[in-house]
C-alpha cells in the first residue's frame, strides 16, 4: 500500500480561532506549524505552503507582504496564500506582487480552503521534489519557468470536470499533459483516441458504439469509446483533424452528455471529462471556416498552452539526461558539457519527441561512454541531398503539372523522413496530419525503412 505523503503548513495569524479552524479543515496528512506573532515565525524551516494574515499586528499596518517576501527568499517554491477580512484592492495586489499565489477573504469557508489545499498537494506531487514520493507513471521533466507554469496549470485543474483544451506544436508533450491531468484524480478510466486515425465513415460507431444489426458487419453490440470512458477522462488527440460533419456529432454529445449507439432507439447519459489536444491553433481554423466556433467554446472551457522546446532551452539538459537514464542499464552513457551545449544550439522543430529520438540514437551509436559535441553535431547536421533528387533550376514542363507536383512532394517527404527518422515528427514539420502523411507515403510508394 502506498504511503500518504506528509505536507507541512505554516499558519501566520494572531487569531487563535483561525489556527483551530484550519487544523479542523485540513486533512490528517498535513502537519501544521503556528505563528501568532512576527517573532515566532520560523523562516528557516521548510514548508510546502503558508497561510499568511495581512494584519498580524493590529495598529501597525499590513505586514503580510513583507512576511511573504521573506518566506519566499528562503523557499522559492513555497505556495503562499494571503488572507484578510480587509478586501482593499491595493492591499490584495501588493500581496500578489510580493509572491502570494492566492488571496482568500475572511471569514474562510471550509470548502474553499479544502479546494486550495487540494490543488497545492497536486502541484507538489507534479514537481517531483521527492523522487520516493513520485506516484506518476509519467512525468513532466524540466525546471524552466515555462515548465513550472505548466505544472501549476495542471495542478489548478485537479478536481475540475469541465473540458480541457491542450494546445501546442507536435511533440511538445500534449499526451503527457493529458495523462498528468488524469493521474492526479482518483483511479478511474482513461481512454485515449487519435481522431486522425478514425475513418470518417466509422466515426459514430467507434466513438458512440453500435447495436447488433445496425449495419452490414455489425454482428454484435459494441461499446463506444465515449461509454468506455464513463466516470473518467476521454482524451481526443489531434482534434483539428475531425471533419466538420463529425464535429457536429461531438458537439451534440458535449452539450447533452447523451450517447446513442448507431442503430439504437434509446440514449445513455455518460459523464466524462473531455481532454482535447490540437497541433494547430483552433482559433485560426475557426476564422478559416475549418472548425466550428461553438465546438471550440465547449472544448476550451479550460486551456493549457504548451511552449515549444526552442523557447525553454533550460529544460534540454534535464530532458536529455532523463532520456539517457531510461536507456540504462542496457546502455550507460552520459552527456559531456559540450554535448549538452550542442543540443541547446539546435532548433528542435520536432520538440521533445524529436529530442527523445535523438538521445536514443546517440546512446546507440556514440563510440565512447560519454556523448560529445562532435557526436551530437554529426547526428544533427542537415541531411545531405538525396541522390537523384529532382532539380528545380531546370524544369521539364513536358511532364505536366501533376507529375512535377508529385515529384516535388515525394522528394520533400522522403527528405523530411530521412532527417527526422519519425513519421510523427515529419508530420509536425510538414504541418499535415499523420493520417494524411501516411496516405502520401503509400500513394508515392516511399519506403520508410530506407530512411
Amino acid at each position: 500500500m502506498a504511503t500518504t505523503r506528509v505536507f507541512s503548513l505554516l499558519i501566520v495569524d494572531d487569531d487563535p480561532l483561525i489556527h483551530q479552524s484550519l487544523k479542523m479543515i485540513l486533512p490528517s496528512h498535513w502537519k501544521v506549524f503556528s505563528a501568532h506573532t512576527l517573532e515566532s515565525i520560523q523562516f528557516e524551516r521548510f514548508y510546502h505552503a503558508a497561510f499568511v494574515d495581512m494584519h498580524l499586528e493590529p495598529g501597525k499596518g499590513p505586514v503580510g507582504p513583507q512576511i511573504i517576501e521573506k518566506l519566499l527568499k528562503t523557499h522559492a517554491q513555497l505556495e503562499v496564500v494571503a488572507m484578510s477580512g480587509d478586501l482593499n484592492r491595493q492591499l490584495m495586489e501588493t500581496c500578489l506582487k510580493a509572491g502570494a499565489q492566492r488571496f482568500l477573504a475572511k471569514p474562510l469557508t471550509p470548502e474553499e480552503v479544502a479546494l486550495v489545499v487540494e490543488k497545492i498537494e497536486a502541484l507538489w506531487s507534479l514537481r517531483n521534489i521527492d523522487p520516493s514520493a513520485n506516484r506518476h507513471s509519467v512525468r513532466w521533466v524540466g525546471s524552466s519557468s515555462a515548465s513550472q507554469q505548466i505544472r501549476k496549470r495542471i495542478a489548478e485543474l485537479r478536481g475540475e470536470t469541465s473540458p480541457v483544451l491542450i494546445e501546442g506544436e507536435t511533440g511538445c508533450g500534449k499526451e503527457v499533459t493529458a495523462r498528468l491531468l488524469h493521474e492526479q484524480e482518483a483511479e478511474r478510466p482513461f481512454i485515449a483516441v487519435n481522431l486522425a486515425s478514425i475513418p470518417d465513415n466509422l466515426f459514430e460507431s467507434e466513438m458512440f458504439g453500435h447495436v447488433k444489426g445496425a449495419f452490414t458487419g455489425a454482428d454484435q453490440n459494441k461499446t463506444g469509446l465515449v461509454e468506455a470512458a464513463n466516470g473518467g477522462d476521454l482524451f481526443l488527440d489531434e482534434i483539428e483533424a475531425l471533419p466538420l460533419t463529425q464535429q457536429a456529432k461531438l458537439l451534440r454529445f458535449l452539450e447533452s452528455g447523451e450517447v446513442r449507439r448507431v442503430g439504437a432507439k434509446e440514449s445513455t447519459i455518460v459523464k466524462v471529462r473531455v481532454i482535447a489536444a490540437s497541433n494547430k491553433p483552433l482559433d485560426k481554423m475557426v476564422a478559416a471556416g475549418e472548425f466550428r466556433e461553438d465546438l471550440l467554446y465547449r472544448l476550451a472551457s479550460q486551456r493549457i498552452h504548451l511552449t515549444p522546446l526552442r523557447e525553454r532551452l533550460e529544460d534540454i539538459a534535464e530532458l536529455a539526461q532523463h532520456f539517457l537514464a531510461s536507456e540504462r542499464p542496457r546502455r550507460n552513457k552520459t552527456f559531456t558539457d559540450d554535448g549538452l551545449t550542442a543540443l541547446q544550439k539546435y532548433n528542435w522543430p520536432g520538440n521533445v519527441r524529436e529530442l527523445k529520438r535523438v538521445c536514443e540514437q546517440l546512446s546507440l551509436v556514440s563510440p565512447l561512454p560519454m556523448i560529445r559535441d562532435e557526436d551530437v553535431s554529426a547526428w544533427l547536421k542537415p541531411a545531405a541531398t538525396a541522390t537523384g533528387a529532382p532539380s528545380y533550376t531546370v524544369i521539364d514542363f513536358n511532364k505536366g503539372l501533376a507529375t512535377l507536383v508529385e515529384e516535388f512532394e515525394t522528394h520533400v517527404i522522403r527528405s523530411c523522413l530521412k532527417q527526422t527518422q519519425d513519421v510523427e515528427t515529419a508530420a509536425g514539420l510538414l504541418q499535415v496530419s499523420r493520417s494524411n502523411l501516411y496516405k502520401k507515403i503509400k500513394e508515392y510508394k516511399i519506403d520508410e525503412d530506407s530512411n
